[in-house]
This record gives C-alpha cells, sequence and structure tokens, in this order.
C-alpha cells in the first residue's frame, strides 16, 4: 500500500496495489506472466489492441470503475480506447499561475520529491538510484549535484498529457530502451523502475528555472509515449501524451534554482504521495544575486 494525501483537503488514504499487479508480483505463474508482460512486443500488442475501434466497449466500465469525472473533458465520440485514455482536457478546469517564479506540476499525478545528494544518489522506496544509471550519462548527472529530483505517478485515472513547466527550448531529446513494469508502488520493492523501465528525456533551457531535465517512463502496458515535436515552447504548453497505462513524469532541477512547497516536501520526506492537478504551483524559484538560476 502507499500513503496519499489529496493537497486540496489535507486527506489522507491508502492505495491499495490492485489485484493483477499483488499477481504479477508475488505470484510464482504471475511472474511467468509478467516477464513476457514487461517484453516491449507484448505491450506493444496490447498497444494496437487499443488503438482499434473494438476496444471502445471498454470506456465506460472504465470510467465507472475509476470514477472518474467526464465534465473535466470535452464531449466527443472516441474511436479507441487509446483515443478516450489520452483525451483532452478542458484546460479552464486547469489554470496555473504565469508568475515567472511560480514553478508548476507539469500533469495530474501523485508526487515524490527527493533531493539528490554530492554523489548523485538518492532512495526512492528502500532502493537506491544513482541519477548517472537513469540518464546513461556521467557528465549530465554531474550537473544536477544537490538538485531535486521530482516523481510525478500517474494513475490510470488520471488526465494522461503533460505540459511544460516553463518558457524556453529544447536543447536535446534522448530515447532509452527499456522494461514495461507497472509504476504502482508494488514494482519497486524488487525493481529499480527508473533504471530498468524505457523512458524518453529532453534537456530543456528554461527561462526562469535555468537547465532542466524533463523525463517520460513507459510502464506496464504502456504501448507508447508520445512526444510532439517542439524545438520552442511557452509555459503551460503540451508536451506529449502517454496512451493506455499508468505511466510517470520525472522532472530534474540545479541546486539552488527552486525551494519546494513546504507541504510537499514534507510529506516526500514521510514517505507520503501528494495528489495535484496540472498547472498547481509546487516550488517557487530561488531569487539569488543578479538574479542568475
Amino acid at each position: 500500500m502507499s500513503k496519499v494525501v489529496i493537497r486540496k483537503t489535507g486527506k489522507i488514504y491508502q492505495e491499495n496495489y490492485p489485484r493483477g499487479a499483488t499477481f504479477l508480483y508475488d505470484n510464482v505463474f504471475g511472474k511467468i506472466i509478467l516477464w513476457f508482460a514487461i517484453k516491449r512486443f507484448f505491450s506493444l500488442l496490447v498497444g494496437k489492441y487499443m488503438n482499434t475501434n473494438i476496444s471502445t466497449k471498454h470506456i465506460s466500465k472504465f470510467i465507472k470503475c475509476n470514477s472518474i469525472d467526464m465534465k473535466e473533458y470535452p464531449k466527443k465520440k472516441y474511436k479507441s480506447f487509446n483515443d478516450f485514455f489520452s483525451r483532452k482536457i478542458d484546460l479552464t478546469k486547469r489554470p496555473f499561475s504565469k508568475l515567472n517564479n511560480d514553478f508548476i506540476a507539469p500533469c495530474d499525478s501523485k508526487l515524490l520529491v527527493y533531493k539528490i545528494n554530492k554523489n548523485r544518489t538518492f532512495n526512492v522506496k528502500g532502493k537506491e538510484y544513482t541519477l548517472c544509471e537513469i540518464l546513461r550519462d556521467e557528465i549530465l548527472a554531474e550537473e544536477y549535484n544537490n538538485g531535486y529530483f521530482m516523481v510525478f505517478r500517474l494513475s490510470v485515472d488520471d488526465y494522461h498529457r503533460y505540459h511544460f513547466i516553463d518558457s524556453g527550448i529544447v536543447l536535446e531529446n534522448r530515447k532509452i530502451n527499456g522494461k514495461f513494469h507497472t509504476v504502482g508502488p508494488i514494482a519497486f520493492r524488487n525493481h529499480k523502475i527508473f533504471q530498468e523501465n524505457q523512458r524518453e528525456f529532453s534537456i530543456l533551457k528554461t527561462k526562469n528555472f535555468g537547465k532542466v531535465i524533463y523525463m517520460e517512463v513507459g510502464a506496464l502496458m504502456v504501448g507508447k509515449i508520445v512526444n510532439h515535436k517542439i524545438d520552442k515552447f511557452i509555459k503551460g504548453e503540451e508536451k506529449g501524451y502517454f496512451l493506455f497505462g499508468g505511466s510517470t513524469v520525472i522532472v530534474i532541477v540545479k541546486e539552488n534554482v527552486i525551494k519546494i512547497d513546504d507541504d510537499i516536501l514534507n510529506n516526500s520526506l514521510n514517505d507520503i504521495e501528494t495528489k495535484i492537478k496540472f498547472g498547481e504551483k509546487i516550488a517557487k524559484r530561488v531569487v539569488v544575486k543578479n538574479d542568475k538560476v
């Protein structure tokens, strides 16, 4: 189970592992099935089915089972389950601060924030991660000593599009092939998800927060990470979206650039995820001498 606090109300609840995930990770036969499921071809196969018109039959049940508020989304007839899953939201439901110093959440998600130590390592759910292994670039990782590693975990009921946290330009895009473990808490017990799973990341030069790494992590049954071809962006602009499955966005910021909001930082220190929406302010820029970041 994982503890989650609803930021707007302060209410804490326990997120139980889905029954299917428990079977896959705790049962001998489930682990055999999992071996096939985490392979790229299996997730792509499921993804192809979710792109068919036949898959629309799952939509109404999915909405009901996950208590999705469809009032937040424009009415339309969906062509496939993936068309529904990657649906665009009514952006008036996700207002965001236009203030330069406000660092906003890139997506609807559950957030944990980690401090990267001087050795470029940090601990997630009992597993020690090395930033170099996640990025597969020792020189790039070294730039983020003592910075922040922010994990935005999307559940299947979330809005599955993600957005830029500031205005700026894309310096570089990279893709790292890997497996497709679930990003639910159960998988973290035995696997280093952020080092094992398929992922893509962009190196961004932002207007107010310096050089930021923005990463998307694929997950079990996610057929594809879809990033738009963008060289220049503005704050709040859509960066891309995930197809069927839960997944994760990771944002990495350098030392002395932002101050994380106290409630989020305290929750993270106690291993409690904070449930947030795209556009919420989650940190403030640290204004240093000569206003450099």
